[in-house]
């Protein structure tokens, strides 16, 4: 079962078991991470799930569509590596993957 680590605008790190084809998101709310809303459910809908990719991970992860990037546009303090954990689906090529939440969600 792949670690993904979520790290707060504070530094606090927790360390996760996801399930594979879970999204980063919802091995967040099953396992309380704070900083992770989710308040459309993983319907990209909000972007309250926005995450920052470390950067060594980037090239690891399909890339975003349109939707996806137009939803980040609207996130609190969007970057270059960006991404709403909802649309990141856990497989064992994810294993060790770092995201940080922001410092809020919008």
């Amino acid at each position: 079962m792949p670690k993904i680590t979520y790290i707060d605008h504070e530094g606090l790190s927790k360390t996760i078991d996801v399930d594979n084809g879970l999204s980063v998101m919802e091995g967040a709310i099953q396992n309380n991470v704070p900083g992770i809303d989710a308040d459309c459910g993983g319907s990209m809908a909000c972007a309250t799930c926005h995450v920052y990719v470390e950067e060594k991970w980037l090239n690891k992860l399909i890339k975003a569509e349109e939707a996806e990037i137009d939803m980040i546009d609207m996130a609190y303090e969007p970057k270059k590596n960006s991404r709403l954990s909802c649309q990141l689906i856990v497989s064992e090529d994810l294993d060790g993957l770092v995201v940080y939440t922001p410092a809020k969600q919008t």
